[in-house]
């Protein structure tokens, strides 16, 4: 069975960027999914001079598995004043010292969503030019605005933008079924 782990790249215990990830995967019809939280991967910030000393950290390690044991990824962005969030861009840097191509090529559903009318579309934009440059395999990526507006845990994504998330959702299902077992470059 395929496999697809999703994050919300927010170390909030509330965040609604982890709500529409884990609502997301599971749209995925016949995938088992595996939830992260980025909370449980807080790390020293990465640096250099504490990656020769130290040695890579281990929960970077840890991550870096969940993502060699993958199909695909869901990650949906907070937006921090206008970037990434600080526990995302710490924990990429951690795992991309692991390995350059710290997602392994694997298909992503990128998103992102915000209490206000832009829903995180700064830092998708970001993350979206920055995975089409290095990431060969398809980057596919959706925004929802007004989150609490237009998202419910009993219905789901608002009318307003149901079309266009079905669109996306339906071609991400499409590129996993079609993609070859996992098979990991890593060992650990």
């Amino acid at each position: 069975m395929k496999r697809v782990l999703y994050f919300g790249a927010s170390s909030s215990k509330s965040s609604i960027n982890q709500q529409l990830a884990e609502y997301t995967a599971k749209q995925l019809k016949g995938i088992e999914i595996k939830p992260l939280r980025l909370i449980d991967y807080e790390m020293p910030i990465y640096s250099i001079d504490r990656e020769e000393l130290e040695g890579i950290h281990p929960l970077a390690l840890d991550f870096k598995k969940e993502i060699s044991l993958c199909d695909a990824l869901v990650i949906s962005f907070a937006e921090h004043n206008g970037t990434y969030s600080a526990a995302y861009k710490n924990v990429y840097d951690w795992i991309s010292r692991i390995e350059k191509l710290a997602y392994q090529n694997k298909p992503l559903l990128l998103l992102a969503t915000s209490p206000g009318k832009r829903g995180g579309s700064s830092v998708l934009e970001q993350a979206l030019n920055f995975f089409k440059r290095v990431h060969s395999s398809p980057v596919l990526h959706f925004s929802l605005p007004s989150f609490y507006e237009n998202y419910s845990a009993e219905k789901g994504i608002s009318e307003a933008f149901s079309l266009e998330y079905s669109a996306v959702i339906q071609e991400f299902q499409t590129i996993i079924n079609e993609k070859k077992e996992t098979d990991s470059s890593i060992s650990f």
